[in-house]
């Protein structure tokens, strides 16, 4: 071998470990080294979060899905942006009505790219791409939990629950859940997952602490760096004690002590997450939850994007005094039932 071929051989791995640290020390660093997070995160995505079942063990989408799943979502957003026919006539009685028009979701423009590959699911583990099931004793408490909504079955006019001995959806505030009284909403908050609006998040990064503005239900989230030790039991909160360590540039956070609304107890539940720098220079979010109410642990891999758009407040009630009014109504329908039912 001459030494213009040798030299050519030994200079490629250097290139391309030259141009790894690069690509690396791109992304802002703290005084320490460590990465740097701060940002603003846009965290929605179209991938679904349980693989459908026609990808069957297939892990990644193809470029002309990614592409057809892009080109989908900008459709259904150009026909909600479609003008409404003033003439319309009104749906008929008991129809279902729509919520909020498009204008005000963000369901997200596109799957998730992680290091420029796309999942066919947000979960990893189990291995089918798809959340394992409950225990039984997780199917009970899971009939505990106070619904965000009642379901249709329960819809029946009037004052129904009066008819329904165990069941004390308005007696008063705490009767609702806490998504309902704007206090809390945990999909939103731990682990993070995509929802239909409200999705940028804003990360604020010390040496010694990560904070995660969670724009549903404006909660803020506080982890401590290389703090060491979890808080006692007694300090359990709904979204648990959090402390993080860094493996290499990973950041790892470990949450236990996370107090459940209904049953109200401290779950059996430890939630790791995974924070790690995107190749489009946002984050990769990974986290695995291991559950007592599930036959399995469960992990899963979601990218976040950098924007430059800010959170909104979310207001929500408006100070809760919307709380008024839905047990004053609850009051005005429960008279009307007696009254007209003779109780």
């Amino acid at each position: 071998m001459n030494k213009a071929v040798l030299s050519i051989l030994v200079a490629l791995p250097l290139a391309f470990v030259q141009s790894l640290l690069i690509a690396q020390e791109s992304f802002p660093r703290t005084p320490s080294g460590k990465p740097d997070f701060s940002g603003n995160y846009d965290t929605s995505s179209l991938t679904p979060m349980n693989r459908p079942a026609e990808f069957g063990d297939r892990e990644y989408y193809t470029a002309e899905e990614v592409m057809a799943i892009s080109d989908g979502a900008a459709n259904r957003l150009a026909y909600g942006d479609e003008p409404l026919d003033p003439d319309r006539s009104a749906p008929e009685a008991g129809a279902n009505v729509g919520a909020y028009d498009g204008f005000w979701m963000n369901f997200g423009d596109s799957a998730s790219a992680i290091n420029g590959n796309y999942r066919t699911s947000i979960i990893t583990y189990p291995e089918n791409g798809r959340m394992p099931a409950l225990t039984e004793e997780g199917k009970e408490k899971a009939a505990m939990r106070i619904p965000f909504e009642w379901p249709q079955e329960y819809s029946k006019g009037g004052a129904w629950w009066l008819e329904e001995p165990d069941v004390h959806p308005f007696d008063g505030p705490e009767n609702l859940s806490l998504g309902t009284r704007c206090i809390y909403t945990g999909v939103a908050s731990l682990p993070v997952t995509s929802l239909p609006y409200n999705n940028i998040k804003k990360v604020v990064q010390t040496e010694d602490y990560l904070m995660i503005y969670i724009e549903w239900n404006h909660w803020a989230r506080i982890i401590r760096i290389n703090d060491g030790e979890h808080k006692h039991v007694s300090h359990a909160s709904y979204d648990g004690d959090s402390i993080a360590w860094w493996e290499g540039d990973t950041l790892v956070v470990e949450t236990v002590n996370i107090l459940n609304e209904a049953p109200r107890e401290v779950a059996d539940r430890r939630i790791v997450e995974r924070f790690s720098r995107n190749d489009d220079g946002g984050i990769v979010y990974g986290y695995t939850v291991e559950d007592a109410n599930y036959t399995d642990s469960y992990s899963a891999e979601v990218s976040w994007r950098l924007t430059d758009k800010e959170p909104y407040e979310f207001a929500c009630h408006e100070g809760n005094h919307a709380m008024i009014g839905i047990l004053a109504g609850a009051r005005r329908q429960e008279m009307e039932y007696r009254k007209n039912n003779s109780l």
